[in-house]
């Protein structure tokens, strides 16, 4: 596809108002966002909407997920119909046609069906209707039985090449620890230490949680796409998310080479803190491409965490580089100037010295 995409997943919180009942005000926002998003930077949105077995359990007073995948997939076929004439009427507030599109996981394991479906949305968005992407829960024990609309989305991103796959669920973003930990705002790699911090949902109508979008956003990136996680119920506009104005976790392309890759750390999302840095670590950082040490920091400015952004000032005052600190500001002051061998010494624990890592570190000028 030559022109600009981002895939939009829609988590069933997001869209549930209660009670199988649609979170009406919220549709009409997004579709606004979406509307607006193309009209400030001709970047279409697909979206992938969870919610019909939801809304379907609603309609049939079922106050908790079946285990029955008969009884599901009935919910399903109940809950899509009321799924489409919400997105329907929301999007008419914004002067957009909806293109309601059911997938199954077959349509992306087979080479035919799946360039079928890349050529049904081209089709749909040369068009400018919004394609609202659902897998075929009243057919499918996939998604029933092991699945989610997380995954979906980022086979989505991938086949249509998109810029970034934006998953909004009543999460904030990853955290550092499920309930009462710190976001993380930026992954440039996922580890297996990152796929640790994801739980499961505790939703009664929905599937997946953290742990899915973990897979989701493994999937997408590795084709050369971006992630955003965060909250659809603080955040609806979409321009703020590619601005870099909102909060939730950005994952970095896995895709591409490491230096393209860091051109996200260059630009998302807004540090926490500052390091000052002396000429020498400017120099190993420009002309060589180095870590950051605690050798070459002066002094630092906020109160940022570990796993956050901050950002890196030469002597002269000027930003030249954004990372990924290791260190909180706290334990930074602590070994400002230090060698690489004093620090390990200062924090027995910690296995390496660098304060930023190269890769994880991208220049600014």
């Amino acid at each position: 596809m030559s022109r600009k995409f981002i895939v939009l997943k829609l988590g069933t919180g997001v869209l549930s108002a209660g009670e199988g009942n649609i979170h009406h005000t919220r549709l009409v926002s997004l579709s606004k966002a979406i509307k607006d998003l193309y009209d400030r930077k001709q970047i279409q949105t697909i979206v992938v909407s969870s919610g019909a077995v939801g809304l379907g359990m609603g309609t049939l007073r079922i106050p908790t997920r079946p285990d029955n995948l008969s009884e599901l997939r009935a919910c399903a076929a109940i809950g899509q119909c009321r799924l489409m004439k919400a997105w329907s009427d929301a999007l008419a507030k914004a002067n957009l046609i909806p293109g309601q599109v059911l997938l199954t996981r077959q349509d992306f394991s087979d080479i035919k069906r799946s360039k079928k479906v890349k050529e049904t949305l081209e089709c749909l968005t040369s068009k400018n209707v919004v394609p609202i992407v659902n897998e075929n829960d009243s057919v499918s024990d996939e998604e029933i039985k092991f699945g989610d609309n997380d995954v979906l989305s980022a086979l989505l991103a991938s086949l249509v090449e998109a810029e970034v796959l934006i998953i909004l669920s009543t999460a904030k973003g990853l955290m550092t620890h499920p309930s009462v930990g710190e976001l993380i705002p930026f992954v440039a790699e996922i580890s297996p230490a990152i796929e640790q911090l994801a739980m499961g949902t505790e939703s009664a109508t929905a599937v997946g949680g953290m742990i899915t979008k973990i897979e989701a956003a493994k999937v997408a990136t590795k084709s050369g796409c971006a992630v955003f996680i965060g909250s659809g119920e603080t955040e609806t506009n979409l321009n703020r998310i590619l601005d870099n104005q909102s909060e939730g976790t950005f994952f970095a392309p896995a895709g591409l080479p490491i230096k393209q890759r860091k051109r996200w750390l260059a630009f998302f999302p807004q540090p926490k803190g500052i390091v000052h840095i002396d000429d020498g670590a400017c120099d190993a950082i420009l002309q060589n491409g180095s870590s950051l040490l605690a050798s070459g920091i002066v002094r630092t400015e906020g109160d940022f965490a570990k796993a956050e952004i901050i950002s890196i000032v030469n002597p002269q005052g000027n930003v030249i580089a954004k990372g990924v600190t290791r260190f909180k500001a706290s334990d930074l002051e602590k070994v400002l100037g230090y060698s690489s061998d004093d620090v390990l010494k200062a924090f027995p624990g910690k296995i390496k010295a660098e304060v930023i890592h190269r890769d994880h570190l991208a220049t600014c000028i």
